[in-house]
């Protein structure tokens, strides 16, 4: 006789469950491998619960792993080069450049018949492609990039983060903040980047740059913020553009980067970068986007930057003037004159004023006002604190335009001459040899200019090195020359140039 085991079940609370939760699973498995349960679809096993060792289970739980380490893996960098990425573009530009005959200066006529052949006369043209970044901060197709980068261009590209590629046109400029905007037409809406704020940036941030160096599209590269408000002052690669007031980072930026975003980790464009220290690496600069953000605004309004006026002649504070008007800091640029009916006039500001603080930046010199004018254009508004009998007041300036007449008054009656832009009729009546710049029309007697021998029929080419094209770009020039104790002029006669200082 067989004889049955009895069956007890566990009468313990803690026993139950644990028996419980077994004869569960023998069950599910019992239907599993019976082959009740449902096959699921696209599955090859038997059931949901594929058979343990099986193909489909080590397949199955690879891929649940490479999610969760794919997720773990998503960085506040990733995300933010995911956001930012589709609206940064390749720009690649053609010029035209004009070869000389290198010696045709000898004016030899044997020389010239020898190298024909060689420069094709006395110039010959020369094809130069260059390629840099942008960023789109707008869906219709506009978009920001680098001054120098689109700089004498005859044809410009823009190829998109696909295979698209579009023609591009020049909307506006500006060389001495070394900003430009394009444009492209697209039958779509582009993706975008909004432009962030670069006004609240700590050093040792994370920031990361997306541009194309070398060609090599939508490279990323990342660091931190270096430093802040830094000069840049590598002699003689200036070019007339603003040297100061740029973001230090050690994130990657070669030739090619230019005109690309620098973004923090939210994916938000807070500069855009714009040059290298030939003489170090991981040191590269970027634009603070609230400097370029005010640039912006004129260059897709207007085409060109409406240079803010003030109307207030500074010089640098020396010790022993600071000491005779008791200002103890000692350092600072003090207010020498205030033209009537200017911004600063009707801010409240007088002679003597010494200036502290300009836009939330500290003034320790004329220069240091000069760099920070430059990046506000007409309509904007500042803030300004200024030391009057030994108290520091507020008031706020609002910019203006730079009145024409004025100009005119300046040039007449501090450099002592007249000028016109230059025409045929002007061409014939004093032989002129080019049309760049602008014709001295008349100098006063016993003036500036007639003590160093300027006379009509000399053409002005630059003011404090900045080129001049028209009377108007003169008038604005000399407005801004006036802050300046002294002018430096590239005056040319005939083929010949002339570097000439005024100190009016």
């Amino acid at each position: 006789m067989i004889g049955r085991c009895p069956v007890r079940w566990p009468t313990t609370p803690r026993d139950k469950p644990r028996s419980a939760r077994l004869q569960a699973l023998a069950l599910l498995a019992a239907i599993s491998f019976s082959g009740l349960l449902p096959t699921m679809p696209g599955g090859t096993g038997s059931g949901w619960f594929a058979p343990p060792g099986s193909a489909e289970a080590a397949t199955a739980s690879s891929s649940l792993r490479g999610r969760r380490r794919r997720k773990g893996r998503r960085s506040p960098v990733v995300l933010a080069v995911e956001r930012a990425a589709p609206s940064v573009v390749n720009i690649s530009t053609l010029q035209v450049r004009r070869k000389a005959n290198p010696f045709s200066q000898m004016k030899n006529p044997l020389t010239d018949y020898f190298f024909r052949d060689f420069f094709g006369g006395r110039t010959r043209k020369r094809r130069e492609q260059s390629l840099g970044s942008g960023v789109i901060i707008r869906a219709d197709g506009y978009i920001l990039t680098n001054e120098h980068v689109i700089s004498r261009a005859t044809k410009i590209l823009v190829h998109l983060s696909g295979d698209n590629v579009y023609p591009a046109r020049i909307i506006g400029s500006d060389p001495v903040n070394d900003l430009a905007i394009i444009k492209i037409d697209a039958d779509i809406a582009l993706p975008y980047l909004p432009m962030g704020r670069s006004g609240d940036l700590m050093i040792g941030e994370s920031v990361i740059a997306i541009g194309n160096p070398f060609g090599l599209q939508h490279t990323v590269t990342t660091g931190v913020v270096s430093a802040l408000g830094r000069s840049l002052n590598e002699k003689g690669r200036n070019q007339g553009r603003n040297p100061t007031d740029f973001i230090q980072t050690d994130a990657s930026i070669n030739p090619g980067n230019s005109g690309g975003p620098l973004l923090n980790v939210f994916g938000e464009l807070i500069g855009v970068n714009t040059a290298i220290f030939s003489k170090a690496q991981g040191i590269g600069f970027a634009i603070p986007i609230n400097r370029a953000r005010r640039i912006v605004d004129d260059l897709i309004h207007f085409g060109k930057v409406r240079k803010a006026w003030v109307g207030i002649v500074l010089q640098d504070l020396t010790p022993r003037l600071a000491a005779r008007v008791g200002y103890r800091p000692g350092q600072g640029t003090i207010a020498a004159q205030v033209l009537g009916g200017s911004p600063a006039d009707k801010a409240g500001i007088r002679r003597g004023d010494i200036l502290v603080d300009f836009g939330g930046k500290k003034i320790a010199s004329r220069e240091d006002y000069l760099n920070e004018l430059s990046g506000y254009t007409v309509g904007s508004e500042v803030g300004v604190r200024f030391w009057r009998e030994g108290k520091v007041k507020e008031t706020r300036i609002r910019f203006s335009a730079i009145p024409v007449a004025l100009a005119d008054a300046i040039a007449q009656n501090w450099l002592g001459l007249r000028v016109s832009s230059i025409d045929d009729r002007g061409v014939r009546r004093y032989s002129l040899r080019t049309r760049s710049g602008v014709v001295v029309t008349a100098v006063v007697s016993g003036g500036a200019s007639d003590s160093i021998g300027i006379r009509p029929g000399d053409v002005i080419r630059q003011v404090n090195g900045q080129s001049i094209g028209n009377v108007e770009s003169f008038r604005e020039m000399v407005v801004r020359a006036r802050e300046f104790p002294r002018v430096q002029l590239i005056v040319q006669r005939r083929n010949e140039g002339y570097n000439v200082t005024l100190e009016p």
